[in-house]
């Protein structure tokens, strides 16, 4: 099943306010969250398409990225579209909680089955800003990064307590991660959950604390990490790395790497989009007569094509599928080379050949008639056009 637009998810327009996605978003998850639709798989789907889209547009990067090249632009990223598969439902709540006034999921709500998950802290994201060659972008790298991050406390492997000691239920929201508190409203005596001030959610308190990491279960470390860059990737694209960020406290969940695509400009080639664009210098005895040229494509190999006697300055050759790919398999398979042909002026002569040339100048054959300006105009036109 296709895909819907993130924005008619939300019901929001193209030029929402990042306030009114929030509360569109919200509005959408209270009336099909779980507690509210138990074994609804419907519903389910609803709460996690909307957590999709609340993804996409409360990331300006990702946002952006989505406005200008849809779906296939977020590709890579992460974050989005997984919902359904690499993420659950504590996922969902972990990274979003904050929209209904906590960490750990729905708090705030009353009445909805007391359904509010324990908080699992994440740890955040990292960034990172690549520069790829033509050929790299054609093909996919991978690439090695030795980064300076958060990582799991080797000393009480990320728990936060002492070793020989642990964790007990919390005396205050007895395990729950929340505080209930009655008021009353207008519509009657209503009952409100927030977050536990004493474990902030989780549940349980650690009697004695790592002296490594000071009971945060984390400490600055190294990691080499290999990452993937697909095939395909333009310039400004973010490719998002799950679970390789900054570890989360108390082995909580890993923040995602987002690496910035720049690409280097290239000496033969000029892109536009999947498409490569070529421009071929033909000698005029060879732009009159004909004849067979080299072009280079992407791979060792050069492309060998013949020129038609005649052939105009401005004229295009397309070679297919000698491009870039997709990415990812977004989009047509593989674009084009593109060439476009110039036909070179010497600027000094000597001097039998400018005999030559006012020889040729006589003949009628060098004047060009009408058609043959009325062509060079067509296309002088459609260049400004």
């Amino acid at each position: 099943m296709a895909k819907r637009d993130y924005y008619e998810v939300l019901g929001v327009s193209k030029t929402a306010s990042e306030d009114e996605i929030k509360k569109a978003y919200r509005k959408i998850a209270i009336k099909y969250h779980p507690d509210r639709n138990p074994d609804d798989k419907s519903a389910e789907e609803k709460f996690k398409e909307a957590a999709e889209a609340y993804s996409v547009l409360s990331d300006a990067q990702k946002r952006q990225q989505y406005d200008q090249f849809g779906f296939d632009g977020l590709n890579g990223m992460g974050g989005f579209g997984g919902f359904g598969g690499g993420f659950s439902m504590d996922d969902i709540f972990s990274m979003f909680g904050d929209v209904f006034g906590g960490r750990g999921g729905f708090g705030g709500f009353g009445g909805f089955g007391g359904g509010r998950q324990r908080a699992q802290y994440r740890g955040s994201d990292l960034r990172l800003k690549v520069r790829l060659s033509l050929q790299e972008v054609a093909t996919g790298v991978t690439k090695k990064f030795k980064l300076k991050k958060d990582v799991t406390c080797p000393e009480c492997n990320g728990s936060g307590a002492e070793k020989g000691s642990g964790s007990e239920t919390c005396p205050t929201c007895h395990g729950q991660g929340y505080t209930v508190r009655t008021v009353r409203s207008i519509l009657g005596m209503m009952q409100t959950q927030s977050e536990c001030p004493t474990c902030h959610g989780e549940g349980t308190v650690i009697k004695n604390k790592c002296s490594h990491c000071r009971g945060t279960g984390i400490t600055k470390g190294e990691e080499v990490v290999e990452i993937s860059i697909p095939a395909g990737v333009s310039d400004g694209m973010v490719v998002n790395v799950p679970g390789k960020g900054n570890a989360g406290r108390h082995n909580g969940i890993n923040g995602n790497i987002q690496v910035f695509i720049e690409e280097e400009e290239n000496d033969t080639f000029i892109r536009d989009g999947q498409n490569l664009l070529y421009n071929l210098l033909l000698d005029f005895p060879t732009a009159a007569l004909g004849g067979e040229v080299e072009i280079p494509t992407l791979g060792e190999k050069k492309k060998r094509i013949k020129i038609e006697s005649g052939t105009q300055p401005g004229k295009t050759i397309r070679l297919e599928d000698e491009g870039l790919p997709a990415v990812q398999g977004y989009g047509r398979g593989r674009g084009d080379i593109i060439v476009n042909i110039s036909v070179y002026v010497p600027q000094t002569l000597t001097r039998q050949e400018k005999e030559t040339l006012e020889q040729l100048r006589q003949s009628e054959n060098f004047q060009g008639d009408a058609s043959a300006k009325r062509s060079i105009f067509d296309r002088f036109k459609n260049y400004f056009s």
